[in-house]
């Protein structure tokens, strides 16, 4: 199991989890989502490989579309 803060709230996933993952757990496929990890941004390109380890701070933004 990981530790995970996103957004400032712990939350706990089971290992290993890529970002992909991630974003599948969070119902959030399909959506335009941008991920920071420990103050670095995660290219989209790279998300099904990278690995997300105890302890990582995430914040994500979800883009809404309106007008």
């Amino acid at each position: 199991m990981i530790q995970l803060s996103i957004n400032g709230e712990a939350k706990t996933f089971a290992a290993p989890l890529t970002v992909s993952e991630l974003i599948l757990a969070l119902d959030l496929a399909g959506k335009r989502v941008a991920i920071e990890r420990n103050g670095e941004i995660v290219p989209r390109s790279t998300h099904a490989q990278a690995l997300l380890a105890d302890g990582d701070v995430l914040e994500m933004v979800v883009a809404v579309g309106g007008g």
